[in-house]
């Protein structure tokens, strides 16, 4: 089997399995394929397998890599970002899904509006309150979104959310729902200038359970390559 006919045969797997766990009552989730530490000639395949997004942690490695993807994908930078690495990314990505503070927001819009674009962004919530991790802390979020709502260099267009490293799928499905439930809350909420398009939730483990609960992306690295050796 090739390298194309493998991924398009895992990639066709997990969609079916999107399909099936969304039930009919929400649209399948965007497959956003994640790339991380693998090279351009293990990426580039991916378009003839259907994958239009991937996704990138690491600014760094994602400059090294863009001469050869040649605009290949949309790329999201879905990993934490440091203020003084904006600049780099801007206009080559077309999505920031990992905006968690104040200062963060600040300099994606100062950047944006220098460039002349206004840069689409996803508010990262922690919903389990992880310390080691990135997010707004859950109850605060309506609260960041007003705080930042005035910076027209951004376009919030939704939610992201990283979920605990864990097997209790009781917990991770009422992490999911509790997502939900503040997605479609701030959905009905009048904040001038914020959007709800976007629910960015799930990843290789637990994609069904995000899809279930109307994740509108999920961000899938090794169901998709397998295992790093």
């Amino acid at each position: 089997m090739t390298t194309e006919e493998r991924l398009a045969e895992r990639i066709g797997m997990i969609r079916r399995e999107l399909a099936e766990a969304s039930e009919g009552r929400y649209p399948a989730p965007k497959l956003i394929a994640v790339t991380k530490t693998h090279p351009p000639e293990m990426i580039l395949p991916l378009k003839v397998a259907g994958i239009t997004d991937i996704g990138e942690n690491r600014v760094q490695e994602l400059r090294g890599k863009l001469p050869q993807l040649e605009g290949a994908f949309r790329i999201h930078l879905i990993g934490r970002l440091q203020r003084n690495k904006v600049r780099q990314i801007i206009g080559d990505v077309c999505m920031i899904q990992s905006m968690d503070s104040v200062p963060l927001a600040e300099e994606i819009h100062a950047r944006a509006s220098a460039a002349g674009i206004r840069m689409p962004v996803l508010v990262e919530v922690s919903p389990a309150g992880e310390a080691q991790k990135g997010g707004v802390p859950f109850d605060e979020t309506e609260a960041f979104l007003r705080q930042i709502a005035p910076l027209e260099g951004i376009r919030v267009e939704g939610l992201m959310a990283v979920m605990p490293l864990t097997a209790d799928e009781a917990l991770l499905d009422s992490l999911f729902a509790k997502m939900r439930q503040l997605f479609d809350r701030l959905r009905e909420t009048d904040i001038t200038g914020i959007r709800m398009n976007e629910l960015s939730m799930g990843m290789s483990g637990d994609y069904r359970i995000a899809a279930k609960h109307g994740a509108t992306m999920v961000r899938v690295g090794s169901a998709i390559f397998g295992p790093r050796n």
